[in-house]
């Protein structure tokens, strides 16, 4: 579930495509729904002051369902600067069994709006 920053005067879908990029090495991928609000999350205390340099407690997120157009080689962690050392397809029945608790009631709540469109496709991706 790569996820990143906004730029400056960039659209939240745009920057969700060139995050796609940055971080599994390709951006070949379809937008096909946008969950409709911004989802907040707040990291626990042992971990404000490790990351981000202290100057943040959470996060709120804009999120995107894509359609990836590749194949499992367009796919490379190797970036220019990597942010995962492994990758694999999970089915999003068993996503929040991946997820660090924190996390846990943001994807909770993309499992329940878009896990409709996952139960077609999941016969795709193991």
């Amino acid at each position: 579930m790569p996820q990143g920053g906004i730029d400056q005067g960039e659209e939240p879908a745009a920057a969700a495509i060139r995050e796609l990029g940055e971080e599994i090495g390709t951006a070949n991928a379809a937008i096909i729904a946008e969950f409709p609000d911004w989802i907040p999350y707040d990291l626990p205390a042992h971990l404000r002051r490790r990351l981000w340099g202290g100057r943040y407690r959470g996060q709120t997120q804009k999120w995107f369902v894509m359609r990836f157009l590749g194949g499992d080689e367009d796919i490379n962690i190797a970036t220019a600067e990597p942010e995962f050392d492994a990758w694999k397809w999970v089915q999003m029945a068993r996503l929040l069994d991946f997820v660090v608790p924190f996390k846990r009631h943001v994807y909770g709540q993309l499992v329940d709006a878009f896990g409709h469109l996952a139960a077609s496709e999941e016969g795709d991706n193991p």
